[in-house]
């Protein structure tokens, strides 16, 4: 059984002098162009999360150290006998080799830290409790906007966000959740009620530090009305520094304030009015014949305001 496969992975780049997994990655690949040792996978091996299930992969190791011993030993021998072997092969002292092991991987922690412990990292970030604001789908709400509130929560793994979300209806409480992905182009999350029918499926801009405002499409059927209909609406989503109150949410008044709403949820920001013309504007949206599309710089220039004003009241 392969063990401590992190640990003589950093041996191993000390010995080869290699930086990034990048590199790492190519030695192997200068003793095996077909090799199965890939980026994504190493990811995990070097965080510790995972080891490699291809024996070739240590027949590749093998040679990659010059080493009698077999792929499957550098599987199975436990570390100081993998650090004694390296040592030996290669002349080096063992008390300088973990040193330099050491060194190499606290001095090049941003290069072998994990793009899945990054993702992580960054996903966690969204986790928080967000305002959002989109355009009513219900025939009897025409032209109005309503609130919802939006419930991230990080888990375990690279893609491990849970989302719930929440809008406080005449007809009582909605309530839909489901997994959030992340990925290069985007935010997506499939939402399902777990008591009814209902699905709503939200299409986001990528997300960015520090995170205060997400944005994109909610996508859904409506749920008040004399009957359904597929609809699609711009969407904000604003993060609170604080929960919601309890029972918060529902149908904005036709002369309702964002800006002063967000304010009621401890979220003030200055110049109410630009600010509630500049999210009316983005919510209302506009089309030119083809798909319904938001430019990014109108996104953008809403990122900007809240960015700004998080950063500003942040510790």
């Amino acid at each position: 059984m392969a063990q401590h496969i992190a640990q003589k992975l950093r041996l191993t780049a000390a010995v080869l002098g290699t930086v990034t997994r990048k590199d790492l990655a190519a030695a192997f690949r200068g003793v095996n162009p077909k090799t199965a040792f890939d980026l994504g996978r190493a990811d995990k091996w070097l965080q510790g999360r995972a080891q490699p299930r291809e024996l070739s992969v240590y027949d590749d190791w093998t040679k990659l150290l010059k080493l009698e011993q077999t792929g499957a030993w550098i599987a199975e021998s436990d570390l100081p006998g993998f650090t004694a072997a390296i040592c030996a092969r290669h002349g080096i002292d063992r008390a300088e080799l973990e040193r330099r092991a050491g060194a190499h991987f606290e001095t090049a922690a941003g290069h072998f830290e994990t793009a899945a412990g990054h993702e992580e990292r960054s996903l966690g970030a969204l986790a928080g409790t967000y305002a959002c604001y989109s355009r009513a789908l219900s025939p009897y709400y025409r032209g109005q906007l309503i609130r919802g509130s939006l419930s991230i929560e990080a888990g375990p793994g690279a893609h491990g966000l849970t989302a719930a979300y929440r809008e406080a209806l005449p007809t009582g409480q909605l309530l839909l959740g489901g997994q959030m992905t992340s990925a290069k182009r985007g935010l997506y999350a499939h939402l399902k009620e777990a008591s009814g029918e209902a699905q709503f499926f939200l299409c986001l801009f990528p997300h960015s530090r520090p995170g205060s405002v997400l944005g994109g499409y909610l996508c859904g059927t409506t749920i008040i009305g004399p009957e359904p209909q597929p609809s699609l609406t711009r969407i904000l989503m604003v993060r609170l520094r604080n929960p919601a109150p309890q029972g918060w949410g529902g149908y904005l008044p036709p002369d309702g304030s964002i800006a002063a709403d967000l304010a009621s949820l401890g979220l003030s920001v200055e110049q109410t009015e630009a600010v509630d013309r500049q999210l009316a504007q983005f919510l209302v949206g506009d089309s030119d014949g083809g798909a319904s599309q938001i430019p990014p710089a109108e996104f953008r220039a809403i990122v900007d305001v809240f960015d700004r004003h998080w950063l500003s009241h942040s510790a």
